[in-house]
């Protein structure tokens, strides 16, 4: 039978034990390895914290990253808020297009449904694919804003209500915003998270597709203790 001094010597090993197992599978973010700081830090346009993907319907690791983005926007507590930002430093497939595409069903109410469908549009049905069937090569010409009207046509939009949209002052001033606030964080490739305004990552600086959730909220929790 153990003593009163055993048994208490086995309980605290125990909890040693524990707090050691749990302090092993917490991640040792650092900053300049893991994410990077932004400064001058990005004004928020929430009262909550913004949690920004900077990516393109063209960009195929932004398509390949979309299922861990999507579970991220799920997961967010109540004091984070996610948004997106379409990049346009890649004309050459597209993306300023997709820049405006994004831009105009948000202004339309659609963002919700068609963000996800415009995915599935470039790299699963290749309706409007930049690549080639090879794989390898762009197509030329490549997608049209005409072809996305008649795209946006299954979502109740008539294709000149899209262009009209599309051409206006109103896009064309989101999409100068869009390419000063990419410039002001530093992304030179999508996908990137952009935490608070302050803070920068990817999924190879995270550690993979499965730290990326435990980086950004680790992140909140450091821009919501103020530390």
């Amino acid at each position: 039978m153990l003593s009163r001094i055993s048994r208490f010597a086995a309980a605290v090993l125990v909890s040693a034990c524990a707090f050691a197992s749990v302090h092993a599978q917490t991640p040792a973010w650092e900053a300049g390895k893991n994410y990077f700081i932004i400064d001058p830090p990005q004004p928020s346009t929430s009262d909550k914290i913004e949690v920004t993907e900077v990516f393109s319907y063209g960009c195929p690791a932004c398509n390949m990253a979309q299922p861990t983005i999507e579970a991220l926007a799920k997961h967010l507590p109540p004091n984070a808020v996610m948004n997106y930002v379409p990049a346009a430093f890649n004309p050459a497939e597209d993306w300023p297009l997709f820049q405006r595409t994004y831009y105009t069903a948000q202004a339309l109410g659609l963002a919700e449904k068609t963000h996800q469908a415009m995915y599935d549009a470039v790299w699963k049905t290749k309706e409007l694919a930049t690549m080639n069937p090879d794989g390898r090569s762009l197509k030329n010409p490549q997608p049209s804003l005409e072809e996305v009207a008649q795209f946006f046509t299954r979502f109740g939009v008539k294709p000149e209500d899209f262009i009209a949209t599309a051409n206006s002052f109103a896009i064309n001033t989101k999409m100068r915003k869009a390419d000063a606030y990419i410039k002001a964080t530093g992304v030179d490739s999508t996908p990137t998270i952009i935490v608070a305004g302050k803070y920068r990552l990817q999924v190879n600086t995270a550690g993979g597709y499965d730290k990326v959730e435990p980086l950004v909220r680790y992140l909140i929790d450091k821009e919501t203790s103020g530390k």
